[in-house]
């Protein structure tokens, strides 16, 4: 089948995010036709270029989401004035009116941090189909019109939102906003709402409503084709969330610099997306439990989602998993992820200098790499500063002078130039996170055999399943006693680390994914009905051009008369024939064809499944 794979920010550029994800996936299903619809998020990820396409990538088709343009080469032609229509701009205002009306509605929830989830999902379903009525709008006017890119940024689009945080019954953050948080709001709307105006909705090759399967590989705008793919065309919709892209937005809010009515209704313009996405989706995929609890709560239906693990490569963990923890320093405990304030390597730090005072001869490596802006680089440096105030070069009758027990290590650098080289290195691996999502470092650490130590956060219960131990997030003085207990028990450090690695294998590789996703894929086209006629030669329907046995083990597809060699399908040579029936009733019953043909052996009791 042809799965148009949808994607924000990642596949099939060589930076961003479920790119290695996305490649094991479509490396895995060879069987199947990718054509890879791609939306980017900077002109650093476009300038770092594409990994290495397999060829079943047959065609690949990006915009981007970060540019003055709109990406799509279409060029919105709506706007205040200049060639603009009076009968589109009323189209226009009434579409736009009602978006902002809905999620004016929204902003409620969305204005406070419990609430926020649940605000998307405990709506009114007048107030959903009012948002969705809108949405789909606003798309048939963009497919119409060439686009929407200058009209979502006009003066027309401000005063709807002004309009609609005005009126009675608004949410109290809307009836708070001020120009510059309606100014703020229109410019996050127009960024989100750029794939309207794209050129991708088109039923012929290269177009979404060319494809069987739309495979969102995120919620969200990579999501948003998708919709319109199932809006124009019927197109089925795969939604897979690893990383739930609501829950994303409410820890970003609109900026830095917007106020809380401006991050309330950008806030609630993404629960009601997701909320349409969840709604019109065939299946939804989270990739654990924490995830799944947040989709319920966005009002994903339960009966829609199934849990796929994300799958990753155990053979490059394979040498220092089945080496065990014998090699390694039994005194060095190991951090490995991205260094940004979420991780909380503040905690870590006082809780190693509570380790120092039980173990003397303990250390701790910290690898990984910096992330992306300068709060994370401000952020490692106030860690270096802190690392060497609790742990000053001295000699302490285990160290040497100059030799601090603490070292901030770069992966790919010259001490950890591969990554299963950080985890062969440490006895114990810790996460001390506060905001977690997929814990990838502790699964890594499981292939690894390695015992861990880590924060209740996330995903991580779930994924560490009792073979390490759990403790509070933010709690120093706990994560030290754990780090403690295993550094003083070899024997159960390898317990746990045998159990770990097990398990690691058995839920969480990129065979039991790929697995996962063949199966779906092939559920939800089952339940699809067949969107396009097939034609002969002479523009003929051929209802039974693609019959259920010519997926049966046998000779089903065989053509009569050539004995046993590769021909048509048997479905489609019947229906070709000019005046024979059809239907199968005749050719189940091993009787001859109409004019005296013979049937396919199979018809008549041979190679039976």
């Amino acid at each position: 089948m042809r799965i148009g794979l949808l994607t924000e920010g990642g596949y099939p550029y060589v930076t961003g995010e479920a790119r290695l994800w996305c490649d094991r996936l479509v490396r895995g299903l060879e069987q199947h036709a990718f054509d890879v619809f791609a939306l980017t998020r900077s002109a650093h990820q476009e300038q770092q270029g594409w990994i290495e396409l397999p060829p079943q990538v047959h065609r690949v088709r990006t915009a981007p989401l970060w540019s003055a343009d709109d990406g799509s080469g279409r060029g919105g032609r709506l706007g205040d004035g200049t060639g603009y229509r009076r009968r589109q701009r009323r189209r226009f205002a009434e579409h736009y009116g009602e978006l902002a009306a809905a999620i004016c509605a929204g902003a409620a929830g969305a204005a406070g941090s419990s609430g926020a989830a649940g605000s998307a999902g405990d709506g009114s379903a007048e107030v959903a189909d009012r948002f969705a009525s809108a949405l789909y709008g606003l798309a048939e006017l963009a497919r119409d019109e060439g686009g929407l890119a200058v009209a979502l940024r006009s003066e027309t689009a401000v005063r709807a939102l002004e309009r609609a945080c005005r009126a009675p019954g608004a949410a109290r953050a809307a009836h708070e906003a001020r120009v510059p948080d309606l100014l703020v709001v229109a410019a996050q709307l127009e960024q989100a709402l750029r794939p309207l105006s794209l050129d991708w909705y088109e039923d012929e090759e290269g177009g979404l409503g060319s494809v069987d399967l739309c495979h969102a590989a995120s919620g969200g705008c990579a999501a948003l084709p998708g919709l319109l793919a199932q809006h124009f065309f019927g197109v089925p919709l795969l939604v897979t969330e690893y990383g739930v892209q609501l829950r994303a937005h409410y820890l970003a809010g609109a900026g830095e610099q917007a106020g809380a009515p401006a991050r309330a209704l950008v806030a609630a313009f993404h629960g009601r997306l997701a909320a349409e996405v969840y709604r019109q989706a065939a299946l939804i995929t989270p990739g654990n439990t924490h995830a799944r609890r947040w989709q319920e709560k966005c009002g994903a239906d339960r009966a829609k989602l199934r849990t796929v693990y994300p799958g990753m490569a155990a053979g490059r963990f394979a040498e220092v998993g089945e080496a065990g923890a014998d090699q390694a320093d039994p005194d060095t405990l190991l951090w490995v992820g991205r260094i940004e304030p979420a991780k909380d390597l503040v905690g870590l730090l006082h809780a190693f200098a509570e380790v120092r005072k039980e173990e003397p001869k303990a250390r701790l490596r910290i690898v990984g790499a910096l992330a992306h802006g300068e709060e994370c680089e401000t952020y490692l440096a106030h860690c270096r500063a802190l690392a060497a105030q609790l742990f000053p070069d001295e000699a302490d009758g285990v160290h040497a002078v100059g030799d601090n027990p603490v070292s901030f290590e770069e992966l790919g650098g010259p001490e950890v130039p591969e990554l299963p080289d950080a985890y062969g290195a440490g006895s114990v691996v810790v996460l001390s996170s506060v905001v977690e999502g997929f814990p990838i470092s502790l699964v890594e650490a499981m292939f690894c055999g390695r015992a861990t130590v880590s924060t209740d956060t996330g995903a991580v219960v779930e994924v560490i399943g009792g073979t390490g131990l759990v403790v509070p997030p933010r709690n120093p003085k706990a994560l030290a006693d754990a780090c403690v207990a295993l550094l003083r028990d070899p024997e159960r450090r390898e317990r746990l680390g045998a159990a770990a690695r097990a398990r690691a294998l058995e839920l969480f590789t990129v065979e039991q994914n790929i697995a996962a996703f063949h199966g779906i894929y092939l559920e939800i086209v089952s339940h699809c009905p067949v969107r396009r006629d097939v034609l002969d030669e002479d523009g003929d329907p051929l209802p039974f051009a693609n019959p259920a046995e010519t997926h049966v083990a046998g000779r089903w597809s065989t053509a009569p008369g050539t004995d046993g060699e590769a021909g048509p399908r048997f479905g489609q040579w019947l229906a070709a024939r000019k005046g024979t029936r059809s239907g199968p009733s005749w050719a189940a019953s091993g009787t001859t064809a109409p004019e005296g043909e013979p049937v396919a052996a199979a018809a008549a009791g041979e190679g039976e499944a």
